[in-house]
C-alpha cells in the first residue's frame, strides 16, 4: 500500500505539470525575439531526445545480451576497437556542430539591434519596480509598458540601484540590468494582449515582488494611450473627495518623492501623473483598486518587504487616505 500511495503522489506531480493557465510560459512566443529562442529549444530538445533514446537502447540491449545466464561461459575481454572509438568520437562532434550553428546564429539574430525606425523604450529598474521612458515620445510611466503590435521595439535596459533582470518571457529573453551599464533587447511582437513578466535576478527583499506587465496595443489604442500619458492631469472638480486628496497629497512627504505633472517633481518612487489608469500597484503585485490603495498609502512595508515607502510621520488619518485615493485614481 506505501508504495502505490508514492506512485500515486509521483503521477499526481508529473501530471500538474501539465496543468495550466502559465501566462509567463516561454513556449508560448508572442514575438519574433521569442519564436526564435523558442524554435531553437526545439530544434536541441529533439538533438537531446535522439541521443537520450540511441543511448537508452543500446545501454538496454548490452544489459539483455549479455545479462549473467547460468551454464554460459565468461565473456572474453575486448580490448580497444577502432571503429567504435572514432564512432563515438565523431558523433558527439557532429551533434555538437548542428546544435552550435543555430545557436551561434540565434545570438547573433537576437544581440539586441533594432531598425531605426524601431520604438525607442529606456527600462529602469528600481528597488523594487520598474520605470519606463519613451524619449522620442516624451513619455514616463512605471510597472506596465505598453508598445505596438506589429512594430519593431528597441529596449535599452539599466538599473538605478542594484542588478536587476528584465524578463517578458512571452516576448523576449532576459537582460540584465546593471548599474552605469545598458543592455538591449529588439523584438517585434504579433499579438495584441497583455504579457507577464518579472525581475529575473535576486535584488533584495522584495525581488520576488518585483513584477511588470507589457502591453501590447492596436495602432490606434497605442496612439490613444501615447496622447493620454503626454496630458497632464485632469484637475478634480471643485468640492470633491479628489479635490481634498489633492490638497493631502500637496502637504505631505507624497510630493517629496513622487512626479505628478504640474504638481510634484520627485523622483524616488514611481511617476504618478496617470497612475489611476494602471491596472496594478506596488509594482504590479496588487490590483489597483481603491481597497489596495488605501493599505498600501497606509503602510506600505507591511504589504512589500524592504519598500522604502514607509509610513508617513504622523500617520495619515483614514480620512485623509480615502480623500487621497479618490485622488490618485482621478489620474486616468
Amino acid at each position: 500500500m506505501p508504495r502505490t500511495r508514492l506512485w500515486l503522489l509521483t503521477a499526481a506531480l508529473a501530471v500538474s505539470g501539465c496543468a495550466g493557465p502559465f501566462p509567463q510560459s516561454t513556449l508560448q512566443p508572442r514575438s519574433d525575439f521569442a519564436r526564435a529562442t523558442d524554435a531553437l529549444f526545439t530544434d536541441i530538445f529533439w538533438w537531446a531526445a535522439l541521443v537520450f533514446v540511441i543511448v537508452e537502447t543500446l545501454l538496454v540491449v548490452a544489459l539483455v545480451r549479455f545479462r549473467h545466464r547460468e551454464g554460459r561461459p565468461v565473456p572474453k575481454p575486448m580490448h580497444g576497437h577502432t571503429l567504435m572509438e572514432i564512432a563515438w568520437t565523431l558523433a558527439p562532434a557532429v551533434i555538437l556542430v548542428f546544435v552550435a550553428v543555430p545557436t551561434v546564429r540565434t545570438i547573433f539574430a537576437t544581440a539586441g539591434d533594432a531598425p531605426a525606425d524601431a520604438l525607442k523604450v529606456d527600462v529602469i529598474g528600481h528597488q523594487w519596480w520598474w520605470e519606463y521612458r519613451y524619449p522620442e515620445l516624451g513619455v514616463v510611466t512605471a510597472n506596465e509598458a505598453h508598445v505596438p503590435v506589429g512594430k519593431p521595439v528597441q529596449v535599452t535596459i539599466t538599473s538605478a540601484d542594484v542588478i536587476h533582470a528584465f524578463w517578458a518571457p512571452r516576448l523576449g529573453g532576459k537582460r540584465d540590468a546593471i548599474p552605469g551599464r545598458e543592455n538591449r533587447i529588439a523584438f517585434r511582437a504579433d499579438s495584441v494582449g497583455d504579457y507577464s513578466g518579472q525581475c529575473g535576478e535576486f535584488c533584495g527583499a522584495s525581488h520576488a515582488n518585483m513584477r511588470l506587465l507589457v502591453r501590447v496595443d492596436a495602432d490606434s489604442a497605442f496612439e490613444r494611450w501615447v496622447a493620454a500619458q503626454r496630458a497632464g492631469p485632469a484637475a478634480p472638480a471643485a468640492g470633491s473627495l479628489a479635490e481634498q486628496g489633492k490638497a493631502v497629497y500637496s502637504r505631505s512627504a507624497c510630493l517629496g518623492c513622487h512626479t505628478i505633472q504640474g504638481v510634484s517633481p520627485g523622483v524616488i518612487g514611481p511617476n504618478l501623473t496617470h497612475v489611476g489608469s494602471r491596472s496594478t500597484i506596488a509594482g504590479g503585485i496588487f490590483p489597483n483598486d481603491s481597497a489596495h490603495l488605501a493599505q498600501w498609502i497606509a503602510d506600505a512595508p507591511a504589504l512589500k518587504p524592504g519598500s522604502i515607502m514607509t509610513r508617513m510621520k504622523p500617520p495619515l488619518t483614514d480620512a485623509d487616505i480615502a480623500a487621497l485615493v479618490a485622488y490618485l485614481q482621478s489620474l486616468q
